[in-house]
């Protein structure tokens, strides 16, 4: 599988490298769909000029990155576009080997329930075979790479990006079951945008679900591991802070970085949900509304730990899908982070009731974003509710997707537990209703 890999990985870089040395580069660079006001090159190219005057990259209202990511970029603005590329190559590779061996941890637990008699009979055809598994960490690599979204994100130089690739990482050091290198890398992407705090739990989850623990200890033995990563989590956490105040001499980052995520003062058209509501809400209502949507990424962590607590892979794809939808200032570059993981629930596309129409409906409003943004902003035929409509739209298909993809799992659990061909107890067929 290394030589498909590394076909994929030139052509992912070429790809890139001829867009950065086109016309289109500095187009891309603008589109808000690509970039947000946390993750512009352009405003961490004016904190590296003020950075350089001697003056604090945080004074103004342009720079809403974090110390680290300006003072790597301080050494390495004249290689930018390789960052940027090797980024994406590391989020590939990560992607890869983590599907590749989540792969064969799936496996082998189907041999044990297989061996143990645990599946009804007419359910066996749900099982998944080698074969059927062996091309999807390529096809998850090949996916991200080769994302027109991604692509964007990449030669946009958005700095979603680099936090893609700690998020990668954290999760092939999740399944890796490397407890400590998890806690960094996920200390590391609460650094750079707090939503990943929310990832915390499938990866406790996963871990625990990992180790070898005696039914009767197995209560006392979460909490204490819990504690445990909580603390490496929390410890990492700490050390990168204040690395940052030794940076940069000052805690002005905090409130142009996390207050800046949290109270959402830059109302610039993103596709997400927040810039249209707050631009028309009274301001006496503000802060309410602000807390209501806000929340949103949070709440949905605890339902969904409890229902895939004993699938946390699963519900990693779906707390990245919630914070991609939810957050303050999404970008396609979020998205595509999350779409990755559509080729591992392949075997899910049988129980899958809308995909045809949140397909089309997706690729139409990808379309149509620049578009109504041309008849907005240049043309002056249309108005801003043109371009929240088409957003409203975007954000709706996600849901049906993510919602659709949920109900799809839950449905073919089930059927391994309870057999494929339902019956009623007077032998009629049964109809299966998820509530």
């Amino acid at each position: 599988m290394a030589a498909p890999l590394t076909v994929v990985l030139i052509v992912a870089v070429t790809v890139r490298a001829c867009l950065f040395r086109s016309s289109l580069a500095d187009l891309i660079a603008e589109r808000v769909e690509v970039v947000s006001p946390l993750n512009a090159w352009k405003r961490v190219v004016e904190g590296l000029a003020l950075l350089d005057l001697g003056v604090s990259p945080y004074s103004g209202d342009v720079f809403h990155e974090t110390p680290l990511i300006i003072y790597l970029f301080h050494f390495l603005v004249d290689y930018a576009e390789i960052t940027f590329m090797l980024a994406d190559v590391i989020t590939a590779v990560a992607l890869y080997y983590a599907v590749q061996d989540y792969n064969t941890q799936v496996l082998r637990q189907q041999k044990f329930a297989l061996e143990a008699e645990r599946l009804p009979l007419d359910s066996l055809e749900l099982i998944r075979s080698p074969r059927q598994m062996y091309y999807i960490p390529l096809k998850v690599a090949m996916v991200y790479l080769l994302n027109p979204f991604t692509v964007l994100s990449c030669v946009a130089k958005s700095t979603c990006g680099l936090n893609n690739a700690i998020v990668a990482l954290f999760i092939l050091s999740t399944i890796k079951k490397n407890a400590l290198l998890s806690a960094i890398f996920l200390a590391l992407s609460t650094y750079q945008s707090i939503y990943p705090v929310t990832l915390c739990a499938p990866a406790v989850l996963y871990l625990l679900q990992r180790q070898y623990i005696p039914v009767n200890v197995r209560w006392a033995s979460f909490w204490w591991f819990l504690l445990q990563y909580a603390f490496m989590y929390l410890g990492s956490l700490f050390v990168i802070i204040c690395l940052s105040f030794f940076l940069l001499g000052s805690w002005d980052y905090l409130p142009s970085v996390y207050g800046f995520i949290l109270s959402v003062p830059d109302l610039t058209p993103n596709i997400g949900l927040f810039w249209y509501f707050f631009a028309e809400m009274f301001e006496h209502f503000r802060l309410f509304f602000l807390c209501v949507f806000q929340i949103n990424v949070f709440f949905y962590t605890i339902p969904l730990s409890i229902k895939l607590k004993e699938h946390p892979v699963f519900l990693i794809f779906m707390q990245l899908a919630v914070i991609s939808i939810f957050k303050s200032y999404p970008t396609v570059g979020d998205i595509a982070l999350y779409m990755s993981f559509l080729p591992v629930w392949s075997h899910l596309h049988r129980f899958l009731r809308n995909i045809f129409l949140v397909s089309c409906v997706l690729l139409a409003c990808s379309a149509l974003f620049p578009v109504l943004w041309h008849l907005w902003i240049y043309s002056g035929s249309a108005n801003s509710n043109f371009y929240y409509a088409i957003t409203l739209l975007f954000n709706v298909a996600q849901i049906l997707l993510v919602s659709d993809y949920f109900y799809a799992f839950l449905r073919r659990e089930h059927h391994l537990t309870y057999g494929l061909y339902l019956k009623r107890k007077d032998g009629s067929e049964a109809t299966l209703v998820l509530k």
